[in-house]
């Protein structure tokens, strides 16, 4: 596990401990203002979209989605380079509160409200390292058995698409989650000149 992280996921890392640390700070308000608030709540604003994603609903969510960062983002960036992993980091996590946002607006819960995290882009680099590092071994903590990358991500989609069409695990965004790993697989995708719109340059993995 790498100590020398590249500038741009050690920034990430900063920023989104020095939000959290704003957040005890500021409390309720700075949820109001900068959280993802569903369409019609009257408390929706477009830069949600992105602001949510530096927001964490305490130690033990953000610990969890720091810790995914910090094991994945410097492989992701190392291999993209700063600007487009930056790009990449950012898409996911637009995507995943665009999917977030539409899922509310068809299926709007009895209680709307906020969402924040920085899953959605965290589960964009699950999504990259399975697709760039296939046979990479990983573990869940909580099961630490090694499997190929691959097997890891596909099998934590499916467990995210089953828990948000049932609901077993409310509370959570789940298709923010997946919203995240859609936005991924687009980007990587065309970057690799597999979509009809060609990128100016390919991504070989």
């Amino acid at each position: 596990m790498p100590f020398d992280l590249p500038p741009v996921t050690r920034n990430l890392l900063i920023a989104n401990v020095a939000v959290f640390l704003l957040q005890q700070v500021m409390g309720d308000p700075i949820l109001q203002y900068f959280a993802l608030w569903p369409l019609g709540s009257g408390l929706f604003e477009v830069w949600q979209i992105v602001t949510s994603a530096f927001l964490h609903g305490g130690v033990t969510h953000i610990l969890f989605n720091m810790i995914a960062l910090y094991m994945f983002g410097g492989a992701i960036e190392r291999t993209l380079g700063a600007r487009e992993f930056t790009l990449y980091y950012f898409v996911c996590a637009i995507v995943a509160s665009l999917l977030q946002l539409a899922v509310l607006w068809f299926f709007p819960p009895a209680e709307p409200g906020p969402t924040l995290g920085a899953s959605g882009a965290i589960f964009g680099l699950l999504l990259a390292f399975g697709m760039m590092y296939p046979h990479e071994k990983v573990m869940l903590m909580f099961l630490p058995i090694p499997m190929p990358a691959w097997l890891f991500v596909t099998g934590y989609a499916i467990v995210e698409l089953t828990m948000g069409v049932t609901g077993i695990e409310p509370g959570v965004a789940h298709f923010a989650h997946l919203g995240g790993m859609l936005g991924g697989i687009v980007l990587i995708e065309y970057w690799r000149g597999r979509l009809p719109l060609k990128p100016k340059r390919r991504l070989m993995r």
